[in-house]
């Protein structure tokens, strides 16, 4: 896939998870792109996060929830939360980039329906990963956007995360 195609997969959609009430906070000029074999670094593997919904004004905790993370080789990215059942939301589906030092990028969308199967929503997560030293755990910021099914912004939302290298 090339970086263009990316893009227009991170501009159109991708998957999304988390909550109506709102999901993590990260700035809206961050892309995530796909990288070569050779750019793949630290992050690459599978995760274990605890995800935490955020008042957006104060940063108060609402609720958290676990979630398991897979930023795989060439920049694709697959997470699933215990935040929703998944009777009512797709796996988030999404890509991945490295943007300096320890620092990296992530877009991903889930579909969203309601209790009798209609798709509802789009849920648009977009979040800045911080690795730590020894690349076993990262912590982020990340923000949700909440699209009807025309992609009208419904809402949004805040968050962060903390993740553990899967072992």
């Amino acid at each position: 896939m090339t970086l263009r195609n990316l893009k227009r997969l991170a501009a159109s959609g991708g998957t999304a998870v988390l909550v109506l009430t709102g999901m993590l906070a990260l700035g809206s000029g961050l892309k995530a792109r796909a990288q070569s074999e050779s750019q793949a670094g630290p992050l690459e593997g599978a995760w274990r996060v605890q995800l935490t919904v955020r008042d957006c004004q104060t940063g108060a905790a609402l609720r958290t929830f676990p979630a398991l993370f897979t930023f795989a080789k060439g920049g694709t990215l697959t997470a699933t939360t215990a935040g929703q059942s998944p009777a009512l939301f797709t796996p988030n589906l999404g890509v991945w980039g490295h943007t300096h030092g320890n620092t990296y990028s992530a877009v991903s969308e889930a579909f969203v329906f309601s209790p009798v199967g209609v798709w509802i929503q789009t849920h648009r997560l977009t979040r800045v990963i911080e690795l730590d030293r020894d690349a076993d755990e990262f912590t982020d910021t990340v923000t949700v956007e909440i699209f009807d099914t025309n992609r009208n912004l419904l809402g949004t939302g805040c968050g962060t995360s903390a993740g553990r290298r899967f072992e």
